[in-house]
């Protein structure tokens, strides 16, 4: 899958609350992130989603009351339905890719070792793309783009218009704020 999901959307804007999540279903953005969630709100909250015609990337690994296994991922690809998941486990974007659900691998790149095991996780993994955090690494997500060839979305401790500004430079689709203020960058 190409970046095309994105449109021409460069702020993906992450939803922390509920309030937040409402907000932005009233906002300009096509395509927006739910990290914190009830597995008991998800399937309103996607349908809410639905009717204002969003695209909703759900953070798996941060959904209350579900276990990220295969069998969880299942349940959300085929009930819940979210446009695109993001995880940081094998497991779960795998799953996701087997339902044709856009496919998000997310990196914690802390140092040397965790890119290394990074890049040999997206070897099997194949995400439709890579969230790198923190995204406050240009010439990280440079490498990892070039290594790759999977577009990087840039995501953790963006503060400023610079951050953002920087990772776009650096070859990222865009990247992902809970920052409201930069959701208008």
């Amino acid at each position: 899958m190409s970046s095309q999901h994105f449109i021409d959307q460069k702020i993906f804007p992450a939803a922390r609350t509920i309030k937040e999540f409402e907000k932005l279903l009233k906002s300009k953005f096509e395509v927006i992130i739910l990290l914190n969630s009830h597995i008991g709100q998800l399937k309103s909250l996607i349908q809410l989603a639905n009717k204002a015609g969003k695209k909703v990337f759900m953070h798996v690994d941060l959904v209350q009351g579900l276990k990220t296994d295969e069998y969880a991922t299942q349940f959300i690809c085929q009930d819940i339905k979210p446009a695109g998941i993001i995880s940081t486990r094998k497991n779960v974007v795998l799953t996701a890719k087997k339902h044709s659900i856009i496919a998000v691998q997310r990196l914690f790149l802390l140092d040397s070792i965790a890119l290394e095991t990074s890049y040999k996780l997206l070897e099997t993994t194949k995400p439709d793309y890579i969230e790198v955090l923190p995204g406050v690494m240009p010439h990280i997500i440079e490498e990892v783009y070039e290594r790759t060839g999977i577009p990087i979305i840039a995501g953790g401790l963006i503060r400023e218009k610079e951050d953002v500004a920087r990772a776009l430079e650096a070859g990222a689709i865009g990247v992902t704020t809970s920052r409201q203020e930069l959701w208008n960058f």
